[in-house]
């Protein structure tokens, strides 16, 4: 059983390696960009709500977060999980760490796939047009990014000093089967 986080900008792929990776080890992936998409879905206030946050380009409240990715987290706690777009806040990082302890689990890795802006805006708007997704235009990824480096990449930075033996840093500019072999290799060697 392995649990994982995947950090890393709106864009960088992540989701993609969370995905693959998933399968590689046999456990849930768990994105929390995937569960609120599915959220929209619905016909209620809440979708109406993360409607509007997330057109917008803005995150989701920690404590929306925190109850979906706990009540999930539950459920996958046996088995293994890679988290993929959580935690994205201090408070977020703080939630989740605490549910662990209580839980008696722990994150055996963490991977930061680090790529630049302009890279990132190419690639995302690439996405949109084969995707359609509706969170991807150009003052949304602006938003988004600045969102990430303003808060996300505070998480990051805190995971990288409190568990540096687990933290990997990723090239994210490198093709996907580079990226994904670089990660198995890591997970095959420790």
């Amino acid at each position: 059983m392995n649990n994982v986080i995947f950090f890393g900008p709106p864009g960088a792929g992540k989701g993609t390696q969370a995905k693959i990776i998933s399968e590689f080890l046999n456990v849930s992936h768990l994105s929390t960009g995937d569960i609120l998409r599915k959220k929209l879905l619905d016909e209620d206030k809440l979708a109406n709500e993360l409607k509007e946050i997330m057109s917008a380009g803005n995150l989701v409240s920690d404590d929306i977060l925190n109850s979906i990715v706990s009540s999930t987290l539950k459920r996958e706690l046996s088995k293994g999980f890679i988290l993929d777009g959580y935690p994205r806040t201090l408070k977020q990082s703080d939630f989740l760490n605490k549910f662990l302890l209580e839980s008696s689990a722990s994150i055996h890795y963490i991977f930061n796939i680090v790529i630049d802006f302009e890279t990132l805006k190419t690639r995302i708007l690439k996405r949109s047009s084969e995707e359609n997704r509706d969170d991807d235009k150009l003052d949304v990824i602006e938003t988004r990014y600045n969102e990430y480096i303003n808060s996300t990449q505070k998480v990051s930075d805190s995971y990288k000093d409190k568990y540096s033996n687990i933290f990997y840093e990723i090239d994210g500019s490198l093709q996907i089967h580079e990226i994904t072999e670089k990660i198995r290799q890591i997970l095959k060697n420790s």
